[in-house]
């Protein structure tokens, strides 16, 4: 095996039990051989000594490259034992410390987007088939932080939760009109239509969940209080009553946190309110993991508050609530990752070995952020005035009440319309003369 792996894993897997076999087929044992076994082995003697070196880096393209595989476990275990030796900081050695310092000096060219390069950025990853999506997500299309009322709750219950927890704190009346900055495919704007009647606008820089979000709007009957715009919301004019973001703060990029926050001061009326979803970082600044930023995000960035408050401050704005939601977007990526491996052949089809290998290493990776790396989401609520909230919390709750209340309405009515033409068919079936055998 090569020296420095060697040394490496014998210095960092203290607990655990794991087995590397390496390009001569020599296996070693590390840990002490407690818990599950994780089994690696290495096809290359490349990458042994990319992953020795940069193993944020090249352990995720080693095994997307199919130059790493794992026997025994699984690439979430390989994680778990991984971050459960080294806690939240993955640079150990002082190499590694030095390869991060020289990415976070770099973070800010790395994370300049501009109008086109955001564009770019975005169709990268959102631009994937739609059917990929469908493999792993709700049936909402929901494609960020779930919020978890109960842990007995399923995914589609905690979406459907984060967007009664989401619409309380936006205070929305009837007729207000609603800017949703990355709407994704919809799901969000779509549902505060329907429930709260807003008039929303949905923007985004993703063709296809453009396509897709106007097409259930006009599914829904909702084309005439729910427009989806390809449009970056630097380029909008008007100005609304409320604004959502949700997952896509992560993707402006910390050299454009000030124009951002200019640009929703701008947007938001004076009495208005606004509500920011954001994934963060509960140890400060930091840097994008370099397999997200070459794979998965590039341009992406994950921020911690120090780095946001300050600008919301200097844009003229005012912070009225901040609740950190912390391991809810682990049980989400769990979620997502079970129902993606249990498809995986399809997601093959679609695309190949390498993808799926990709994508395995992505939602394994996020989810082990989220439990063992200081990961959290944030919701933050802005307004320009300080009267523009209530005076305490307690609303949210009361307004979630009346959002469940209305959600389990709309659930008995679906299920009585499938009864009633269920047995209008079976009625018709009772009539129909059958053919002799």
């Amino acid at each position: 095996m090569n020296g420095l792996l060697h040394t490496v894993l014998k210095r960092i897997v203290k607990t655990g039990n794991l087995s590397v076999t390496d390009s001569k087929l020599i296996t070693s044992r590390y840990g002490d051989g407690s818990g599950a076994h994780i089994h690696i082995k290495f096809n290359t003697a490349h990458a042994e000594r990319a992953i020795a070196f940069d193993p944020e880096l090249k352990l995720g393209q080693c095994y997307m490259d199919g130059e790493l595989d794992v026997v025994e476990g699984d690439i979430y275990g390989l994680l778990q034992l991984v971050f459960e030796n080294t806690g939240p900081t993955a640079a150990t050695q002082p190499w590694m410390k030095a390869l991060s310092f020289a990415r976070r000096s770099l973070r800010r060219l790395q994370q300049m987007n501009t109008i086109m390069r955001s564009s770019r950025n975005i169709k990268s990853h959102y631009d994937l088939s739609g059917a990929l999506y469908d493999l792993f997500l709700d049936p909402d299309k929901q494609y960020s932080c779930a919020y978890f009322e109960t842990p007995e709750a399923t995914l589609a219950e905690a979406q459907l939760a984060k967007k009664r927890h989401i619409a309380a704190k936006l205070l929305i009346n009837e007729g207000d009109k609603l800017l949703d900055i990355g709407c994704g495919w919809g799901g969000l704007g779509l549902y505060m239509a329907k429930f709260l009647k807003a008039d929303v606008t949905g923007v985004t820089l993703s063709e296809e969940q453009h396509a897709i979000a106007n097409q259930r709007a006009a599914q829904d009957n909702l084309s005439h209080s729910a427009k989806f715009e390809l449009k970056d919301y630097r380029h909008l004019t008007d100005s609304y009553d409320r604004i959502s973001s949700v997952g896509m703060f992560e993707h402006v990029g910390v050299g454009h946190f000030a124009e951002y926050f200019q640009h929703v001061a701008r947007l938001l009326k004076k009495d208005g309110v606004f509500l920011l979803h954001s994934i963060g970082r509960s140890d400060g600044p930091g840097v994008t993991n370099p397999f997200i930023r070459h794979h998965i995000f590039p341009g992406g960035y994950i921020p911690a508050l120090s780095e946001v408050l300050p600008h919301i401050e200097k844009a003229g704005l005012i912070v009225t609530d901040i609740e950190i939601l912390r391991l809810h977007y682990a049980e989400t990526l769990k979620a997502w990752r079970e129902a993606f491996m249990a498809r995986r052949d399809e997601a093959k089809a679609l695309y190949d070995e390498r993808f799926c290998r990709m994508w395995e290493f992505y939602l394994a990776g996020s989810e082990s952020a989220f439990r063992w790396q200081d990961m959290m989401v944030f919701h933050i609520q802005i307004a320009h005035r300080q009267e523009s909230v209530p005076l305490t919390r307690n609303y949210i709750e009361a307004e979630e009440k009346r959002l469940r209340r209305l959600d389990s309405k709309r659930a008995s009515a679906n299920t009585e319309n499938r009864n009633h033409a269920f047995t209008q068919n079976e009625r018709k079936l009772s009539h129909t003369p059958c053919e002799s055998v």
